[in-house]
């Protein structure tokens, strides 16, 4: 995926880019709502990322400031582990650009990217149930609020978009 307007650039991550992937997820506010993970998971995730680009079409990218190229944080799509009928998104902004709208600009890139690949699942997001911004977030880029996913011993707010009724 390559993605780019005057805010933000969306593009694969670099093999030495791996520290700034880290470091991203050692903030206790990033984290919050997000299952634990050792930095060797990270790790593991980051390298499966790197190979994913040449399988296509799904993996994690950075994102970064258009304007100064700062690490702004990552994103993903991918066939959705609880439904492999959809294609779910996600990303994870560093808390420094928290509410400056970057969130809803990552959304709906990946939202356009998934609909680009015509496929006809539906495009999914599952977030923490006390993540009210990402939920605000889902629901601006036309997300509907569906039934909560149950995953374990956790409970998830659950978002839909229908491929077959969203306006492209």
């Amino acid at each position: 995926m390559q993605y780019k307007n005057d805010t933000i650039i969306i593009r694969e991550f670099t093999p030495q880019e791996f520290i700034l992937f880290l470091n991203l997820f050692e903030n206790e506010n990033v984290t919050r709502y997000l299952p634990y993970k050792t930095p060797d998971e990270y790790k593991e995730m980051f390298e499966k990322a790197l190979s994913e680009y040449t399988e296509g079409p799904f993996s994690r990218w950075g994102i970064f400031n258009a304007k100064n190229n700062d690490f702004v944080g990552m994103c993903l799509a991918r066939v959705f582990l609880d439904n492999p009928e959809q294609i779910e998104i996600g990303y994870t902004l560093g808390e420094n650009y928290w509410g400056k709208g970057l969130g809803t600009n990552v959304c709906k890139a990946l939202l356009d990217y998934c609909l680009s690949l015509n496929y006809s699942k539906d495009i999914v997001a599952v977030t923490d149930l006390e993540n009210i911004g990402s939920q605000k977030v889902l629901i601006k880029n036309g997300f509907t609020r569906i039934e909560n996913l149950v995953r374990g011993e956790r409970e998830l707010a659950y978002f839909l978009i229908n491929k077959t009724k969203y306006p492209i």
